[in-house]
């Protein structure tokens, strides 16, 4: 029997599934994750990129790593929307939250899309939800980790006005080997929808 979810869990969720449509007119269907997505989760990950590979924080091609995910997301750590065209998972926002009590109001994104829907608008939907649960979670401040090579993504989250923390030198080890630095960046979740106008595109 799975444990019952925080209530401001379950109120974030109560607005989901949902369907959206993309800037190319493919419709979607926003759902929270849960335990019985784990294959498709899997099917997604393998038809990523290699080089999209390389900067996972964890390999989401393994299904024990998902597993893992989904344990996260049953006990209320860690809040997942994974996007659906029918059977078949397009991407995912996650926000995960940390029970330390100095850090329990900080959650750290994520968001992931399928590389045939970039640039049509997913990531920007997706990253919307995340924050909006992250909001009606109580979390008062958000957090993304990503690598100094990965451009694209500081970009896009500098549109959203996450601003770089820190940056630590040869902190990640991709799945070749090679490091890289991590760049943090923050935002304060007051006021984040009002710059939900400018596209994101991950």
């Amino acid at each position: 029997m799975s444990t019952p979810l925080p209530e401001e869990i379950d109120t974030a969720l109560e607005a989901f599934p949902q369907t959206i449509t993309l800037e190319n007119g493919d419709k979607l269907s926003l759902a929270p994750a849960r335990s019985e997505d784990r294959n498709a989760i899997v099917r997604f990950a393998k038809n990523l990129t290699e080089q999209d590979l390389l900067f996972l924080r964890v390999d989401i091609t393994q299904k024990k790593v998902v597993e893992n995910w989904l344990s996260n997301v049953a006990n209320g750590d860690t809040v997942s929307l994974l996007a659906w065209a029918d059977d078949k998972v397009m991407g995912y926002g996650t926000v995960d939250r940390n029970k330390a009590r100095w850090t329990r109001r900080v959650g750290e994104i994520r968001v992931n899309v399928a590389p045939e829907l970039r640039g049509h608008g997913l990531g920007r939907h997706l990253t919307g939800k995340i924050f909006d649960i992250a909001r009606r979670m109580g979390l008062k401040k958000l957090i993304a980790n990503m690598t100094a090579d990965q451009a694209g993504a500081q970009a896009a989250f500098a549109r959203l006005g996450f601003r770089p923390e820190a940056v630590l030198a040869d902190y990640i080890e991709d799945r070749a080997g090679d490091v890289h630095d991590l760049t943090i960046m923050s935002y304060d979740i007051d006021g984040l929808t009002h710059q939900m106008d400018s596209p994101l595109q991950l």
